[in-house]
């Protein structure tokens, strides 16, 4: 059994152990593997261990990815997550290749995915990032600017809004991380009430999944307990 194989069994213990010690599905948790910087080969370990979604944050390292794997067997079962900051003029790679955006956090960068996003492949599922602890260097809109944005983002036909994303400021108490993810569970739920076919809150790390999975998070994202500390150079 190889090291990512490893890695992946003891996240995913993880989230069922967190799930049902709130009386929750771990099925109704997913696991995204945050696979930046992380080579092809790492990629397909985890994907021979049963790993299916993948984030990415660097728009031509994960094009490069996808096209990778698009060439091999399970292509087809292999989905693809944008989850870093998106600038205007890598929009259109986004929209081209990527099966999901989680951090549309403006009305022009989601008019430009809708626009850019082919007619051959369907909508482009997109969250709207909120930035729940109102940290200047964070992307992310305030909560007093999350029913606008949702109505406008909802009515672009060529994107599918499916919920929210947050990163909240780090913070290594758990008592603190719950409060802060249970703002957001209640946004995410208040905006249900508009939108009932939403189904996903993205929240929770390697370092504070617990909470955000007590809280409600049907999505989160681990990178460094899967694949190890983050190699950047060259990136």
């Amino acid at each position: 059994m190889s090291t990512i194989e490893q890695n992946l069994q003891h996240v995913r213990q993880q989230i069922a152990s967190a799930a049902q010690a709130c009386d929750r599905a771990p099925a109704a948790v997913t696991l995204l593997a945050v696979s930046k910087t992380k080579s092809v080969v790492q990629i397909a370990e985890a994907i021979a261990a049963g790993q299916h979604c993948f984030g990415e944050n660097y728009v031509q390292e994960g094009v490069d990815k996808i096209h990778h794997f698009a060439q091999q067997p399970k292509a087809a079962a292999i989905e693809w997550h944008f989850i870093g900051p998106l600038q205007s003029n890598k929009s259109r790679l986004v929209a081209e290749n990527f099966a999901w955006c989680h951090t549309v956090d403006r009305l022009r960068i989601a008019q430009r995915l809708s626009d850019q996003r082919p007619e051959s492949m369907p909508p482009l599922n997109v969250l709207i990032q909120v930035n729940i602890s109102d940290e200047q260097s964070k992307s992310g809109i305030c909560l007093a600017e999350l029913p606008a944005l949702a109505t406008a983002v909802a009515a672009l036909p060529k994107l599918r809004l499916r919920g929210l994303m947050a990163i909240p400021a780090p913070e290594h108490d758990y008592q603190r991380q719950l409060a802060v993810f249970q703002q957001m569970y209640q946004a995410y739920q208040a905006l249900r009430q508009q939108y009932p076919q939403l189904d996903t809150l993205s929240m929770g790390m390697s370092d504070d999944m617990s909470a955000a999975i007590a809280a409600g998070s049907t999505l989160v994202r681990i990178g460094t307990a899967i694949f190890g500390a983050r190699n950047y150079v060259g990136s």
